[in-house]
């Protein structure tokens, strides 16, 4: 089993998510008592939010790229960033160490284009829906990505931020994605990319009107596939 690189934190809330379905996705696979070989650094969330807020992504790549090359070094094989919205600089990330780093986006539009998907509804922070580098990014990969207007984008970023990332999950809130997620199926949205690590704490994908693709399941079961991929079944073990 190959040792799994988590750059966590961003929040803890969603970092204790990916946590629990690798270790899930091993047991299931390897079964009996199998766990991941993982490394996890949990940042200052705090420390980061102030470098997106300055706008100062240099400061945030060189924070995040000091923490990949020691976790490299401490033994992981491979990389994940356990957030959506500091791929915008996961190629910087990726440039200051050597094994390969599994690209939330990458792995979520393989994900729609294999359901058959072309024009998914992109909730996420502020950030990810108006930076440019996700729908860029899924566009070179043959997925043209929706976001919602200013005013739903608005609401959308203050729910993961004031309420996702401090622990609070809100029906009220819940009603409001919901509603935002209307609004876009009318406009031809044909599927729903959970693109915070934290909105599966409040939607359920499996319970939307459209097909939801849940990006922290998605990026977790790479990161299961690549730790795994020499990996066979002891049955005697498993029974």
């Amino acid at each position: 089993m190959q040792t799994i690189g988590l750059i966590g934190g961003m929040s803890f809330e969603s970092s204790a998510v990916y946590y629990r379905v690798i270790n899930e996705m091993v047991r299931e696979r390897l079964g009996g008592l199998s766990s991941a070989e993982l490394l996890m650094h949990s940042v200052n969330f705090d420390e980061i939010v102030s470098m997106q807020k300055e706008g100062d992504w240099d400061a945030a790549a060189n924070r995040l790229g000091d923490v990949a090359l020691h976790l490299q070094i401490a033994g992981a094989r491979c990389m994940l960033i356990c957030t959506n919205t500091m791929h915008l600089i996961a190629d910087r990330v990726a440039s200051r160490i050597s094994v390969p780093l599994i690209h939330i986006v990458d792995e979520t539009a393989a994900s729609l284009k294999a359901a058959g998907c072309k024009r998914p509804l992109l909730l996420a922070t502020r950030y990810t829906m108006e930076h440019g580098f996700y729908a860029d990014r899924m566009k070179g990969l043959g997925v043209d990505v929706a976001v919602p207007e200013a005013a739903d984008r608005t609401t959308v970023h203050d729910i993961i931020f004031n309420e996702l990332c401090a622990g609070e999950v809100l029906d009220s809130s819940r009603e409001k994605l919901m509603q935002i997620i209307e609004r876009e199926r009318a406009k031809g949205a044909d599927s729903i990319i959970l693109g915070c690590t934290e909105i599966c704490l409040i939607l359920d994908p499996n319970r939307l009107p459209l097909p939801g693709f849940d990006t922290t399941e998605i990026h977790a079961r790479a990161a299961v596939e690549f730790a795994l991929a020499d990996e066979t079944v002891d049955e005697t073990v498993a029974a």
